[in-house]
């Protein structure tokens, strides 16, 4: 890897110099803050609720496009070949389950003046488990996401600099610098971060595009070609397998992205719900814009560098990175718009987990059950130092992480997409009861669980999660069926409206 263009003093000033602009923007975050609205859930964990188009957009662009969609996805595409085109449909699919429930849980929220997830589940079954079942699944949703996000930290630094940083140092520094500006920000500051990190992001993966195509004489057609005469089978058509396995996927991720516990605290930072509409429409078109790109620079990856062991391939940005920024000036002034980009995408998702993380651990376990007495300041204190805690043992697990990103980043859908039918279904159909929905998701939960763990192939290349989500909505359904109708919980999960009926 000698005569990387990121590699050495250049790789480390670019890495720095994110680093301070992320330190700087979560000192100031902080200082811009209400007096004393740092202290209180509604103003550490979502910003008071106020978050404008600009920052919603940006944050729910960083919760939904996070280092694996970068550093992961591509070479994914270089393993798999065409068949990875399905990560565009299935990160539109997330848009889609937004629209079935943000606007609706959005008033909701902002009527109850909700801080968690779990703060809707409450309000809607009125369940003690149903709750902590909703807890439990979110906590381990977010660990693997924080796991996930690590491990990819630590990858993408090490790639984009030629290994002059190394993998374990280079997470150890951004963590410590995402630990300090959240600490210091707060919502306000992790949003903030994501606008810088996505405006980088999308600016930087485009002119990788274009700098790849360029390398490879700017016809992918002849990429294409390349791939028939050498690896026909990453052009042939999917089996009928593959082909439910792709629906499946897109089903799976959709809705389990969109009930990742940091992305429902995004609905409930919006402003208004007209400033939520606004950013899910600019959100519609993301996919083709992030993830369709990154499929073709993978592709334009298997011309490039071909016969990349998997361990290799994990790499792949980070090769055609360093090519692209050997063009000539232009292009390495925005590879380096790229590398801090990607590295800050990969931070800045990883801070919105976090912050989650921390929510929950401290208003629904601390702040309800074991110290439900305590003051909204001290329950903030505890949700931060559980995240430096959860840190501190998941860093014990990216040191040698287990798998691939890819690997990493399925496996946590089969636990969270359980907890979809508390809020989706339960907030259009009022007769589903806390009884059914406990059962159901415990069952999806131990079925998708047992099959992750015992290693059982997909049955027709359906994956365990959505076989999970299956049983769980029969449980929910036929169970709530059976329930009288008095005994259902008597609240109205469809209030009036809060904003003006024309607002879109």
């Amino acid at each position: 890897m000698n005569g990387l263009s990121f590699a050495g003093l250049s790789g480390i000033l670019v890495l720095a110099a994110y680093a301070i602009i992320m330190l700087v923007i979560g000192y100031f975050a902080g200082r811009g803050q209400p007096e004393g609205e740092q202290k209180t859930s509604r103003g550490y964990y979502l910003g008071g609720s106020g978050l404008g188009f600009v920052a919603l957009f940006f944050t729910l662009y960083a919760s939904q496009y996070s280092g694996n969609s970068i550093v992961g996805y591509a070479p994914e595409a270089y393993r798999s070949g065409f068949t990875w085109w399905q990560s565009v449909p299935f990160m539109i699919a997330v848009i889609a389950a937004y629209l079935l429930f943000a606007p609706r849980l959005y008033a909701i929220a902002k009527r109850e003046k909700f801080v968690t997830p779990t703060d809707w589940v409450r309000h809607r079954f009125r369940s003690t488990p149903v709750s902590l079942l909703v807890t439990v699944l979110m906590l381990w949703g977010l660990a693997n996401y924080l796991l996930e996000q690590l491990v990819a930290m630590g990858q993408g630094i090490s790639g984009l600099t030629g290994n002059t940083v190394p993998y374990q140092i280079g997470v150890i520094a951004f963590v410590v610098v995402m630990l300090v500006y959240s600490w210091s920000g707060g919502m306000r500051a992790v949003a903030l971060t994501d606008v810088m990190q996505g405006i980088a992001l999308l600016v930087g993966v485009a002119v990788l595009l274009i700098g790849a195509l360029s390398l490879v004489g700017g016809d992918l057609g002849a990429v294409t070609q390349y791939l028939a005469d050498n690896e026909p089978e990453k052009l042939g058509v999917p089996s009928s397998e593959d082909s439910v396995n792709w629906l499946s996927m897109i089903i799976m991720i959709g809705i389990g992205a969109a009930v990742y516990p940091h992305a429902i605290q995004r609905i409930y930072a919006a402003r208004s719900e007209r400033t939520l509409k606004r950013s899910l429409a600019i959100m519609a078109w993301m996919p083709l814009a992030t993830t369709g790109v990154v499929f073709v620079v993978g592709i334009i990856g298997i011309r490039m560098f071909p016969g990349l062991s998997e361990d290799d391939s994990e790499q792949l940005v980070g090769l055609i990175a360093n090519e692209v920024a050997g063009i000539n000036l232009f292009f390495y002034a925005l590879m380096i718009v790229l590398f801090g980009g990607v590295v800050a995408a990969i931070v800045s998702t990883a801070d919105s987990a976090l912050l989650s993380f921390s929510s929950v651990i401290s208003r629904d376990l601390y702040g309800r059950y074991i110290a439900p007495n305590s003051s909204e300041r001290k329950q903030v204190l505890v949700g931060k130092l559980a995240g430096v805690v959860a840190i501190a043992l998941l860093l014990v697990l990216a040191w040698n992480p287990p798998t691939t990103l890819y690997n990493i980043f399925v496996l946590k859908f089969e636990l969270i997409v359980q907890i979809a039918p508390a809020f989706i279904l339960g907030l259009y159909w009022r007769r589903l009861s806390a009884g059914p929905l406990f059962w159901g998701m415990l069952a999806g939960a131990l079925v998708s669980g047992a099959w992750t763990v015992f290693d059982i192939d997909k049955f027709h290349g359906i994956p365990a999660g959505l076989l999970g989500l299956g049983l769980n909505l029969a449980i929910c359904v036929v169970g709530s069926l059976l329930v009288p109708l008095r005994e259902t919980p008597n609240t109205d999960p469809l209030p009036a409206r809060t904003t003006q009926p024309n607002a879109t």
